[in-house]
């Protein structure tokens, strides 16, 4: 009888190249490239820096966003309220860090909506793949000024409390009339530091 023996596990990489990201990947606020953002909800910028333990930058990651649109649904079948879903929100992203580690997302300000039995606070997902990594880790960025909210969160509450706040994006003003938010993903370092990661 023939065994068959385990393989070995690779890391994710070498990488992505830039033909792989259209001009508007990072845009979550149309469904095409030449399609008109969704006017629907407030506007807003995410951005950040991917880092690995000690700080190192990581270049080259690539993040995929998703999320609700403004009014809190999903187009998409299991949602039972998809048909009030925004049809001009495409609601999923995709962004490269580039060489200080920096990425950036334009979206709408999500809204929350009822899973289940709980409510979910405003927050958008974020899937990260980078070399390195033994395969693609999964987190979730929650706003500011939702206490209430977050605090409800089901899926923020399992985090440990004096880790909640790493989830949490820093409000930075406004830049070219958008809402900015700023979320740094650190994949690996002191847990004072290291972004908490979700398996599915």
């Amino acid at each position: 009888m023939n065994r068959a023996l385990p393989t070995s596990q690779h890391t994710i990489g070498p990488f992505f190249p830039r033909t792989y990201f259209g001009p508007t990947d990072h845009d979550l606020r149309r469904r095409t490239a030449t399609a008109t953002p969704s006017p629907r909800g407030e506007a807003i910028r995410i951005a950040g820096r991917v880092t690995r333990a000690g700080g190192e930058v990581c270049v080259n990651a690539l993040l995929e966003a998703w999320q609700a649109d403004a009014g809190g649904h999903f187009d998409h079948p299991a949602d039972p309220d998809a048909a009030a879903a925004d049809p001009d929100f495409l609601g999923w992203g995709r962004a490269a860090t580039d060489a200080e580690g920096r990425y950036h997302f334009l979206t709408l300000l999500p809204g929350g909506y009822v899973e289940g039995n709980h409510r979910r606070a405003p927050h958008v997902n974020l899937q990260i793949m980078a070399s390195g990594l033994m395969r693609p880790v999964l987190t979730t960025l929650f706003f500011p000024g939702f206490s209430a909210e977050n605090a409800a969160d089901p899926v923020l509450a399992m985090v440990p409390e004096g880790r909640r706040g790493l989830l949490l994006a820093q409000a930075e003003g406004d830049s070219e009339g958008l809402r900015c938010f700023r979320f740094d993903i650190r994949l690996r370092g002191d847990p004072a530091e290291e972004t908490p990661f979700f398996v599915e």
